[in-house]
């Protein structure tokens, strides 16, 4: 549960602070108290601490560090919000980066390339027909193949055919085959 709050708090921003003051503990106690959430906790000196806090959060701190009379400096600030402020003048930088992501995930969905992977003499535009009749082929999406069936439909269609395979590996679909030995 806590790493899906972080996870939270990275989408949502977060900031490193660092907090120096004599009553640094008192600091602590207090956002705990005001259920201020501080995470990474760590003492650099006797008088001075740091972690990190939610930008959210970070709002509230203000009047803390003064009830404690602690002083409190931004370290680092990190999480979407900033990328996104960051590179807010390069939108083509971002737009492209978006839709080179949105093109990648969406051609992964798709077969690509059928492989046929076979120990002796077959006939491959033969076992590629059945694949093809079957569902399996190049543009096909991946979650549409039943592969079960294309199984069936080699091993039916093809006496010499002992054993059939088929594998999905990324956009890539291998089909094993293992010839029937005939023995006179």
């Amino acid at each position: 549960m806590k790493l899906f709050r972080i996870l939270y708090l990275y989408i949502m921003g977060y900031v490193d602070i660092q907090v120096s003051g004599y009553f640094t503990e008192r600091f602590v106690n207090l956002c705990f108290a005001k259920s201020v959430f501080l995470w990474k906790l760590d003492r650099t000196s006797s008088f001075e601490i740091r972690a990190r806090i939610s930008v959210s959060d970070f709002q509230k701190i203000r009047n803390i560090a003064k009830s404690s009379k602690c002083k409190v400096h931004i370290v680092s600030k990190k999480g979407i919000p900033f990328l996104l402020h960051r590179y807010q003048k390069r939108k083509i930088f971002a737009i492209t980066f978006v839709v080179v992501a949105i093109l990648i995930l969406g051609l992964t969905r798709f077969v690509w390339n059928v492989e046929i992977k076979c120990d002796g003499e077959i006939d491959r535009q033969q076992i590629l027909d059945i694949l093809s009749e079957s569902g399996i082929e190049k543009g096909k999406l991946i979650s549409e193949i039943n592969t079960a069936k294309a199984i069936n439909e080699i091993c039916m269609k093809n006496e010499k055919i002992a054993w059939c395979g088929i594998k999905i590996e990324g956009t890539n679909v291998i089909v094993s085959l293992e010839m029937a030995t005939l023995q006179e």
